[in-house]
């Protein structure tokens, strides 16, 4: 079971995988018309790298040897959870999201990516995008979290210059 703070947050990682033309990974939920970056819980026994590798692996099939850590978050980033969302039975009670986001280099084939080898997949469709294009698609209790993500880890793949202009360009 994933881990759940005193303060109420779900510990979780955020994988933002990009290609070789930095464009990102983007995902849709099951069923819905959702689209987000892979994601996952932290189990008790785990680090925040041990269970990104495990939700890489759970959620669109790929090992480490499909990927390069690039770099992650300094802190953790958090966001709460809608009102209408919060499980007011579960305890312990989670009333948000604390993650660790990590960026990862794609250095595998896209026949490699695969959505549905667990027995209940997250995503059932796929797409590269770019760089700043989730922040146009991800639902509005999760923006602030993945700018915040996006704009820290940007510096890794880009220069400040060609950040400035590419994230105004497409928000």
């Amino acid at each position: 079971m994933a881990v759940i703070d005193a303060e109420g947050y779900r510990l979780n990682v955020g994988i933002i995988l990009c290609n070789q033309d930095d464009d990102l990974l983007w995902a849709r939920r099951i069923g819905q018309d959702a689209w987000q970056f892979p994601q996952g819980g932290i189990m008790s026994h785990e680090t925040p790298t041990e269970a990104m590798y495990r939700e890489l692996h759970e959620e669109v099939g790929l090992q480490r040897q499909h990927v390069n850590i690039v770099g992650c978050t300094q802190n953790w980033l958090k966001y709460d959870l809608p009102k209408n969302l919060i499980r007011h039975g579960s305890k312990p009670l989670c009333i948000g999201q604390r993650q660790m986001w990590f960026l990862l280099r794609f250095v595998g084939d896209e026949n490699d990516i695969c959505l549905n080898h667990m027995d209940k997949p997250e995503f059932d469709h796929w797409r590269w995008v770019d760089y700043w294009h989730p922040l146009s698609e991800i639902v509005s209790f999760k923006r602030q979290v993945y700018e915040s993500a996006l704009s820290e880890l940007a510096p890794l793949l880009f220069s400040q210059h060609v950040i400035r202009s590419k994230k105004h360009s497409n928000i």
